[in-house]
């Protein structure tokens, strides 16, 4: 079969991916690859580096501020950089005498990680510390609006493994421009996808034929309950919904306070820059970001200034303005305002009681979000527990800013992480944050021990003294 030119150049690159794959692991060890890791991080944590590379990727995106970027750009990259210090990924990681069991871990080969506009930096460096801490290449195959931040990244990278003695082609982009055509070429060569970004983006990686890790959509709803501290909420919230201009899918979409408390909170959260709006500015807002289903570019990630003039709010807002709450009841697939924003604006509920607010969120969250996250502000932890059980959410984030909290941070134990799995209540086959782990196959020595079978009756005592007659 002829292959077409515009993909033949996807053939090529991984070739070379698998090479070097190939010398890699042969020759590799784990300070290698730890080593491979740090030239890594740095190309991207290097302050100069991350100034310049976060003032293209808002440019080239128009999605973002360049402060917060570069922020998420190193702390992203830092806390990872952490989670993986002194753990061994590679080789021979563990015994089991009673068992007669060893473990090894091997590579899975060429790692081909889909990427979007959102974040065109943190989650390539994150997806690369990733396959080269477990002796793996990587092909990336960014979203058009990013492919020229990681382009310029690139450069920075290679540049330094290439100091350590390593091959370039370990690292490398789908060329530009990248195509749909391109991306399901490299699908289809790849050992294993890493799939972040839109839904049809993932599914696309699932119906490739090649192994897929996919992650799901967010559409985060945070509850705020009459035990919380609502000052530290309304903060945290504030701090979350803003950062980046809510580029992050961990951002509140939603926010759900009880009635006792929801003066209080109101009042609590316009002390953080909210803008409360009435009906008419509400329904213009829904209009203007949405068309026909779609959201549009007006209010996309955009600087707070941006979107109050796109609304006509200039006489409404004032310089202490940071976000906006828009008043809703309705939820679910016929209540648009109840799904994913991207924009510095959630939509407000009030309830009556605690199932009142676990209801809504399931109604947010089975519309858009299944299994990704909730948040929660409360001083009663049994609640948290009670959403463990009754939401279809892999994350319960308590007292915590979300888009900080979801993706790993320095006060919590969740690995650090650019890509959530969502489990099977998002369509995902990971139900973690994305973390070396799943780049990575594990061999087993099996070895013979002493025979260990069971009685039947040690196993079927219980039914047959209860049931069988």
């Amino acid at each position: 079969m002829t292959i077409p030119t515009e993909i033949s150049g996807i053939d090529l690159i991984v070739g070379k991916a698998r090479k070097a794959q190939r010398n890699y692991e042969t020759d590799g060890s784990q300070q290698l690859f730890d080593l491979a890791c740090q030239a890594v991080a740095w190309a991207l944590m290097k302050p100069e580096n991350n100034q310049m590379l976060s003032k293209y990727a808002v440019e080239e995106t128009g999605l973002g501020n360049v402060k917060d970027k570069t922020q998420k750009n190193h702390n992203k990259t830092l806390g990872l950089m952490r989670d993986i210090k002194g753990v061994k990924a590679f080789g021979h990681v563990a015994d089991e005498p009673e068992f007669g069991l060893s473990t090894y871990l091997r590579p899975k080969g060429v790692i081909a990680a889909i990427v979007p506009s959102t974040n065109p930096l943190a989650t390539p460096v994150n997806n690369i510390i990733n396959a080269l801490k477990t002796g793996n290449s990587i092909i990336i195959a960014p979203s058009p609006k990013g492919a020229g931040a990681l382009s310029k990244l690139l450069a920075f990278i290679h540049e330094n493994i290439e100091k350590i003695g390593l091959n370039r082609d370990l690292v490398q982009m789908v060329p530009i421009p990248p195509s749909k055509a391109k991306t399901k070429r490299l699908m289809e060569l790849a050992d294993l996808l890493v799939v972040t970004g839109s839904p049809n983006n993932v599914r696309a990686g699932y119906s490739s034929g090649t192994p897929a890790l996919g992650v799901g959509q967010g559409n985060v709803v945070t509850i705020i309950d009459e035990t919380a501290d609502l000052k530290q909420a309304a903060a945290k919230i504030a701090a979350s919904k803003t950062f980046d201009n809510a580029t992050s899918c961990s951002s509140e979409n939603a926010v759900i306070i009880l009635r006792e408390v929801y003066e209080n909170a109101l009042r609590a959260l316009e002390q953080e820059g909210g803008l409360l709006l009435d009906q008419t500015e509400s329904d213009h807002l829904v209009s203007t970001h949405w068309n026909n289903g779609k959201i549009t570019k007006a209010l996309l990630a955009q600087d707070i200034e941006v979107i109050v003039k796109n609304l006509g709010l200039q006489e409404r807002a004032n310089s202490a303005t940071k976000f906006l709450m828009v008043p809703t009841k309705e939820a679910g697939p016929e209540a648009m305002l109840s799904g994913e924003k991207m924009s510095q604006f959630f939509a407000l509920y009030v309830v009556e009681d605690f199932d009142e607010a676990v209801t809504t969120a399931l109604k947010i969250q089975n519309y858009q979000g299944a299994g990704h996250s909730l948040g929660l502000h409360s001083h009663d932890d049994e609640r948290a527990h009670h959403l463990a059980m009754a939401a279809q959410t892999c994350r319960i984030i308590v007292n915590q800013a979300h888009c900080f909290a979801t993706g790993g941070f320095f006060n919590n134990g969740l690995p650090f992480s650019l890509s959530m799995g969502c489990g099977s209540w998002g369509g995902n086959s990971i139900d973690d944050n994305l973390n070396w782990t799943h780049f990575v196959n594990k061999v087993k020595i099996v070895r013979v021990i002493e025979e260990d079978c069971p009685k039947l009756d040690d196993i079927f005592f219980e039914f047959w003294n209860s049931y069988q007659t």
